[in-house]
């Protein structure tokens, strides 16, 4: 009876990876004739697009200028200058072009490096630039010479459809260890509020994130770059199970303008919000029950020029709801100077629309 019943959980087990995986994934013959779902045919194609980073930086010694002066050094016989300390870091990062030899990574990879240096899953090892980095958002994008060897690049896929529950799959370099690839599934979106970034909107999962795989890819089970992997909750250093990882749709839109400025040109609206509360919607007369509160309209700001007035409670950024001022602050800081965007607000109850630039 025991037997019969781990077999039915085996194959219970066994259909629910067959349901998830894409239609094209290949389904080896297994121990007994049966065939059974893999994630190696998927892993094939990610694999060569996730790269190793590798960083130097020479630690500087802070010390009184005098003691860099000959003269002084001999009158007083001191000894030689200490020389910098080489510093060494390890990352993860992926190429999305393989055109242009363009490759996202974290910022605090590769913050403060001298040297970069990326190694290929085939072992080549190319040097690379950093083409801008987004310390607000930690995404990096760096640049390798895409006529020196053959790139493959990942295909981005939309990270807005993701469900909870959604299987995933983290590539990484862990440790240091060289390429790694651990499964799991979606386990929270929108994580906000964590302090580890200025714009915060995190996928969460248990696929292992360990130190190292800051930067590398967490795809889905069609093998689409879904989200970088960028940090850990983990009191003592290592993976318990809750990684983050910044969702593509933000990092597109960070990519594009780093690689067209070297930087992220953020607009404003000029307003200062706080979450909608139970209180705050009933004092309101607010029909919503998650939003932001316009508590402050800054003078000739493009709020103030659209007619947003103190107690509006906004509820959409171009038909995407808003959950809480922090939303808010994602949606808006994320934007482009001079983009148009369309805000869906609650007034005394009514609901309105306005489009500040």
């Amino acid at each position: 009876m025991k037997q019969h019943h781990r077999t039915l959980r085996f194959l219970a087990i066994a259909l629910i990876f067959l349901f998830a995986l894409p239609a094209s994934a290949h389904l080896p013959v297994a121990v007994d004739g049966e065939r059974l779902p893999s994630l190696a045919p998927m892993l094939e194609r990610v694999t060569p697009a996730v790269v190793n980073i590798a960083t130097k930086s020479r630690a500087r010694i802070r010390e009184n200028p005098l003691f860099q002066d000959p003269f002084f050094r001999r009158f007083f016989d001191l000894p030689e200058p200490r020389r910098p300390r080489p510093a060494q870091s390890l990352g993860s990062g992926v190429i999305v072009d393989a055109k242009n030899g363009y490759i996202l990574t974290n910022h605090h990879v590769i913050d403060k490096a001298d040297e970069i240096t990326v190694t290929l899953q085939n072992g080549r090892e190319l040097a690379a630039e950093v083409v801008g980095a987004d310390p607000e958002t930690d995404i990096a994008v760096l640049k390798v010479d895409p006529k020196t060897t053959q790139l493959m690049e990942l295909p981005l896929g939309d990270s807005n459809k993701l469900r909870v529950g959604d299987f995933v799959v983290a590539v990484g370099n862990p440790f240091g260890l060289g390429q790694t690839v651990t499964s799991g599934i979606v386990s929270a979106l929108g994580r906000t509020g964590l302090g580890i970034e200025g714009y915060e909107d995190f996928i969460q999962t248990d696929a292992s994130i360990n130190p190292g795989n800051s930067g590398g890819a967490l795809v889905n089970l069609r093998g689409e770059l879904v989200g970088i992997n960028t940090a850990i909750l983990a009191p003592s250093g290592g993976n318990i199970g809750i990684g983050f990882a910044i969702p593509v749709a933000i990092v597109q839109g960070v990519m594009t303008q780093l690689v067209e400025h070297g930087e992220v040109r953020r607009g404003q609206l000029g307003v200062v919000v706080q979450d909608l509360t139970p209180a705050l919607a009933e004092a309101l007369g607010a029909q919503a029950r998650e939003g932001a509160v316009v508590t402050q309209v800054l003078a000739g700001s493009p709020a103030e020029q659209a007619g947003i007035r103190v107690g509006d409670v906004i509820v959409s950024v171009d038909g995407q709801a808003i959950r809480n001022s922090s939303e808010l602050r994602n949606r808006i800081g994320l934007m482009a100077i001079d983009q148009q965007v369309t805000l869906g607000i609650q007034r005394d109850g009514k609901p309105l629309t306005v489009t500040p630039t």
